[in-house]
């Protein structure tokens, strides 16, 4: 009896594990949810998302970063002008209010990884180095999804 709840807990931790596999820690920051979103063969454009809280007391921005699989990474937004979708560069990054959480998701704020070297194929992993104005910079696994997946995310995550 006791081997069974020992396999049973072990099993529950690596469950656990496995679970928390995508979220990261980097001085007040949580960072959670690294997604990339499947394109198109020759693509030169892919999109990226991802969670960030801030659990300090003060303020930090998410300024850019870079990837290998990319030749130039810019922080963008969304929004409805007039009736039409339009997309611009945030020159001043992304806030992170104290206290707040912070996802950047299809249909707003995102990450654009310009000029791609490669696909981005559904289940694929690639690394991508992100830059915050104080926590500093942390590499990341950014897991490839599917278009439909990344759209789902745009009412959850």
């Amino acid at each position: 009896m006791p081997k069974k709840i020992f396999m049973g807990a072990a099993l529950l931790a690596v469950m656990a594990t496995s679970v928390l596999a995508d979220d990261h820690k980097l001085g007040d920051l949580k960072i959670m949810h690294p997604i990339l979103r499947a394109t198109a063969p020759g693509a030169k454009v892919g999109a990226g998302y991802i969670s960030i809280t801030n659990t300090g007391a003060s303020a930090d921005r998410l300024i850019g970063g870079a990837a290998e699989f990319a030749g130039k990474l810019e922080l963008h937004e969304m929004k409805m002008e007039d009736q039409v979708m339009k997309m611009k560069q945030l020159a001043n990054g992304v806030a992170i209010p104290p206290g707040a959480t912070v996802k950047l998701k299809p249909g707003g704020n995102h990450i654009m990884f310009m000029r791609l070297n490669t696909a981005l194929e559904e289940g694929e992993e690639h690394k991508a180095t992100l830059i915050f104005e104080k926590a500093g910079r942390k590499e990341f696994i950014f897991k490839v999804k599917s278009i439909a997946d990344t759209l789902k995310m745009k009412h959850s995550h």
